[in-house]
């Protein structure tokens, strides 16, 4: 796991900075998490997102999308999400409440789980 700022070494002000940070995209996401079992997050024009919601498609996956601006807007949003969740890209994927990650790691998990359960995750 990366090192994170330990919250002992910021300041009050600092900190409430950063919990009210694009909160309203953060419980938008946080909702999603929790009431879907998948959710993909990401943003227009992205190549990779697209890919993961063509992959989940295909593999018959019902999921919540939420999408955040392109190239061209919205950046802070989207780096919002990024902060929270430790993600450096989109899409940030997630199942039953848990970061799985990008699509090369949404591949892989969907490949794990086959290996030990002969079928897509559930």
């Amino acid at each position: 796991m990366r090192k994170i700022l330990d919250e002992s070494q910021t300041t009050e002000n600092a900190r409430k900075a950063m919990g009210t940070y694009h909160a309203a995209i953060i419980t938008e996401a946080d909702q999603a998490i929790q009431k879907n079992e998948w959710v993909v997050i990401g943003m227009a024009q992205n190549p990779v997102v697209k890919k993961a919601r063509k992959f989940l498609n295909q593999k018959g996956v019902a999921f919540s999308y939420i999408e955040h601006g392109n190239y061209f807007s919205k950046w802070k949003e989207r780096l919002a999400l990024k902060l929270w969740s430790g993600w450096p890209t989109f899409p940030q994927v997630f199942h039953r409440g848990q970061l799985v990650g990008g699509f090369d790691e949404l591949q892989t998990y969907f490949g794990n789980q086959n290996q030990t359960k002969n079928s897509r995750p559930s």
